[in-house]
């Protein structure tokens, strides 16, 4: 079977796929797939038995293998394709939107965006204070929608300003992108550390 998680909520559809195909599961990165590799990845058996569950990431944006994916439908085995966007106009979405389980995620409204913003304006001046204001709403945030706010506040001040500064901070926040999707420490320790350091920037 296949499925078809996309959207910006990258929480919510982490969770909808651990709770689909539980622990240790195959992850493909769909965009690097050639034509070739679809038979073994749809259709292939592993060493540890006929099913498999498989992530695959990113298919989407490899056009070519992405309008294979009808000829895919008929896998034995667990898929979900996890993709950021999902184009509604191509042939491909219109062909299998009926044919498998397609859900988006969507990021909720933020009842605090207002005092995220004035989290980071305090780590311009104060990046202790500013991890103070945050540790008393972290429980019930989202930290990449975090993270998301913080970035376009940031962007704001760089179209205010293209001072020295913003840059820096517009660099640390895209080191931080790399940080919180690939490292193993908690998403709001690596927070709290970029608002440690604004103020030095």
């Amino acid at each position: 079977m296949i499925r078809i998680f996309y959207g910006e909520n990258r929480v919510a559809i982490k969770a909808e796929i651990d709770k689909v195909l539980g622990a240790g599961y195959e992850v493909v990165e769909g965009a690097d797939l050639a034509l070739n590799d679809l038979p073994s990845v749809f259709f292939g058996t592993s060493l540890f038995g006929d099913k498999r569950k498989i992530l695959i990431k990113d298919l989407g944006e490899n056009k070519e293998a992405f309008s294979k994916l009808p000829e895919q439908l008929g896998t034995p085995h667990e898929v979900v394709l996890f993709e950021t966007k999902l184009d509604k106009r191509t042939t491909t979405y219109k062909d299998i939107k009926d044919k498998v389980e397609i859900k988006e995620f969507k990021n909720a409204i933020d009842p605090n965006a207002g005092l995220v913003f004035d989290i980071y304006k305090m780590a311009k001046r104060d990046g202790k204070k500013a991890v103070e204001m945050l540790n008393k709403i972290k429980d019930e945030q989202d930290p990449y929608m975090f993270f998301g706010l913080m970035v376009s506040q940031a962007l704001k001040d760089f179209e205010f300003r293209q001072g020295t500064k913003e840059k820096r901070v517009l660099l640390e926040l895209s080191k931080l992108d790399n940080l919180m999707k690939s490292s193993t420490v908690e998403p709001f320790t690596l927070l709290q550390a970029f608002l440690l350091q604004v103020s030095s920037l």
